[in-house]
């Protein structure tokens, strides 16, 4: 596997130094200054490259080129979106870009209810609570007809929930749930949150799965001739939220999708860690039936809690089983010949970083732990499959 971390780019408290010295050899990246759904500049992208090159670092996978939710709810701008991505899509293969994530969820594209949760040992990792969730949609978003969307136990747990909060703990939770991934190029406020909800109204699945497909006919003949790889990154959590529809959650969406739209350039973004958080995706299994469209790994692990709760493990702990995992990968990589660019997800924040700024599941040293240990059990993969071999 290449190895790499994410960067967010010069006002990321990480620097490339930091991350070269933890022994990536690329950074994956965007331009996280340009709005949705304007052209990424081929300057800029040059100078981002230059930057990240004279830090002996490569760039070669996005993460991520946003497509906003005009394309998604295919609104009357979505020529318009449609012509800008392509064009960005232009300027990024002509610097040398191979890889181009990017996501379909509606709106919030991660979404956690603590993002400092602290674990047995000290560290603190980030954690998705089903009770908290629907605490802050019925009672603080106060979303109409929010109380549907959950059980009966979950009401009834989010209403305690919220007649023991205080208004700070209001104000905290609101501010987590609506934080979205560091670097994101959009934000609401719960108002505003309510109004976008809205946009969606007439939006269920099979019509979002239409617009995904549209969009993917729309741009992947520029993505072909380019020679990009477009990899889709699973819903985060892999689930609906809020009620809108999200369609990247399970192996049938994906079989679904590559079917509906066989380009070469349609591909995904391998997430263990979103993926993982349902028991029914078989991690090892995806990797071998749905191996020749990965274009970018995502390891990390979640442990599934009670009551449809998880929170980020260590790397090779929790439910991922990481190591059947990454041996599938190795399989892979033997039969295509080819190296697949991976990096560490969501690292839990730990030493030092605990009393430095960071954003959060992007600190370093949980990071450079993963990276460690994802390294060691590939070589130790490799090395027990040359052992075996006859003289």
């Amino acid at each position: 596997m290449i190895q790499s971390m994410r960067w967010f780019g010069p006002s990321d408290p990480v620097s490339l130094a930091g991350i070269r010295q933890a022994g990536a050899t690329a950074v994956v990246t965007a331009l996280h200054d340009i709005p949705n759904g304007v052209v990424w500049p081929l300057e800029g992208v040059r100078d981002h490259k230059a930057m990240i090159a004279d830090a002996g670092l490569d760039w070669t996978v996005v993460e991520s080129l946003p497509v906003d939710d005009e394309i998604k709810r295919r609104g009357p701008l979505w020529d318009a979106r449609i012509a800008a991505w392509c064009d960005s899509l232009r300027n990024l293969a002509a610097c040398g870009i191979e890889v181009v994530t990017y996501n379909f969820m509606p709106l919030l594209d991660w979404t956690r209810t603590d993002l400092a949760w602290t674990m047995p040992d000290g560290a603190r990792a980030l954690r998705f609570e089903p009770e908290a969730l629907a605490a802050y949609d019925i009672h603080i978003l106060r979303r109409p007809g929010a109380a549907q969307d959950y059980s009966a136990d979950i009401v009834a747990a989010a209403a305690a929930r919220d007649a023991a909060m205080s208004d700070d703990n209001r104000r905290a939770l609101e501010a987590t749930v609506l934080a979205g991934l560091p670097g994101s190029e959009e934000s609401f406020d719960s108002r505003g949150f309510l109004a976008a909800i809205d946009s969606y109204a007439d939006i269920d699945a099979e019509q979002l799965r239409a617009n995904h497909v549209a969009f993917l006919e729309a741009v992947c003949p520029t993505a072909d001739a380019l020679g990009i790889r477009l990899v889709v990154h699973p819903d985060d959590p892999p689930f609906p939220l809020f009620g809108l529809p999200r369609v990247v959650s399970t192996e049938d969406d994906l079989a679904r999708l590559f079917a509906r739209v066989p380009n070469v350039s349609n591909g995904l973004c391998f997430c263990t860690g979103s993926l993982g958080v349902r028991a029914d995706n078989d991690l090892p299994g995806m990797v071998d039936r749905l191996g020749s469209r990965i274009g970018f790994l995502h390891l990390r692990s979640v442990q599934r809690e009670a009551g449809g709760a998880f929170h980020e493990a260590a790397h090779l702990e929790g439910d991922a089983g990481m190591a059947a995992v990454v041996a599938a990968v190795h399989r892979l990589s033997l039969a295509e010949g080819r190296r697949i660019p991976m990096r560490p997800d969501h690292g839990h924040q730990m030493l030092d970083d605990l009393y430095r700024e960071t954003n959060p599941g992007y600190s370093l040293i949980g990071r450079l732990r993963g990276l460690a240990e994802l390294r060691g059990l590939e070589a130790g993969i490799a090395h027990g499959l040359t052992a075996m071999r006859p003289a």
